[in-house]
C-alpha cells in the first residue's frame, strides 16, 4: 500500500526557501544553502545526471539520497514550485516519475526526458492524490512542496511521515514550513534521527487521532 510523505529541507529556523523567491530567484535569497549538503553527494549528481566521479557515496547522507529517490513513484507539488523550475530545470527534469501540479491554470501534460511527465489538475487534494497512488504503482508518492501544498495534505489527515533535513543555516525570512498547521489535527513521533556534519535528518510518523 502506497504511503504518502514530505521529504524537504529547511534551515535551522524553519525556512523552506528564503524571500524574493520567483523563477528568477529560485529558493529565494539564500534558499540554496538548505541543500548545500545534496550537492557533495554520488546519488544526487547521478539523479540530476551531473558529474559525479568527486561525488560522495560512503556516508549517511548519500545513503539516504538514495533510499528517498527509490521510494518514489509520484509526486505532487503546487503552483509556485512548478513556475520556480520550469525556469530551472533541465531538460530531463529531476523527477523521474509522474508530476502531479495542483493549478487553476490547465495545459496539456509536459513530457520531459527520463520518465517525468507533469499532469496539470484542477481538482480538491484528496482526488490528485488518487491519480498519484495509481501512478506510483507498488512505490510511495512524495507531497514535494511547496509549504502550502504540504501544509493542505498534513491538515487533511492525508500525510503519514515527514522527512525533514534541518540545514545548520538561519535564514531569518522566507517561507516557512510550520505555518499554518492545523493543532490538535494530527501530532508527529520521531522514527529516525541520523546526523551528519552537513545536515541533520529527523523522520517523523505522522499520527491522527
Amino acid at each position: 500500500m502506497n504511503k504518502v510523505f514530505v521529504d524537504v529541507g529547511i534551515s535551522l529556523d524553519g525556512f523552506l526557501g528564503g524571500p524574493n523567491r520567483g523563477p528568477h530567484n529560485p529558493i529565494g535569497d539564500g534558499g540554496l544553502e538548505i541543500h548545500k549538503w545534496m550537492f557533495a553527494q554520488k546519488a544526487f549528481l547521478q539523479h540530476l545526471h551531473l558529474d559525479a566521479s568527486h561525488g560522495e557515496s560512503n556516508n549517511k547522507d548519500n545513503d539516504i539520497i538514495e533510499e528517498i529517490f527509490q521510494r518514489i513513484g509520484a509526486n505532487i507539488m503546487g503552483r509556485r514550485m512548478f513556475d520556480e523550475g520550469e525556469a530551472n530545470w533541465p531538460e530531463d527534469a529531476p523527477f523521474g516519475t509522474p508530476v502531479f501540479v495542483l493549478t487553476h491554470h490547465l495545459r496539456e501534460p509536459w513530457e520531459r526526458k527520463g520518465g517525468t511527465t507533469f499532469y496539470f489538475v484542477n481538482e480538491d487534494i484528496h482526488g490528485v492524490l488518487e491519480k498519484a497512488k495509481q501512478a506510483a504503482g507498488n512505490k510511495d508518492v512524495r507531497i514535494s512542496g511547496g509549504a502550502s501544498t504540504i501544509q493542505q495534505y498534513v491538515n487533511a489527515g492525508l500525510v503519514d511521515e515527514l522527512q525533514i533535513h534541518f540545514a545548520p543555516i538561519l535564514l531569518g525570512n522566507g517561507i516557512r514550513l510550520f505555518d499554518n498547521f492545523e493543532k490538535g489535527r494530527f501530532y508527529i513521533e520521531p522514527e529516525r534521527v541520523i546526523n551528519s556534519s552537513r545536515v541533520t535528518h529527523i523522520q517523523y510518523r505522522v499520527v491522527k487521532p
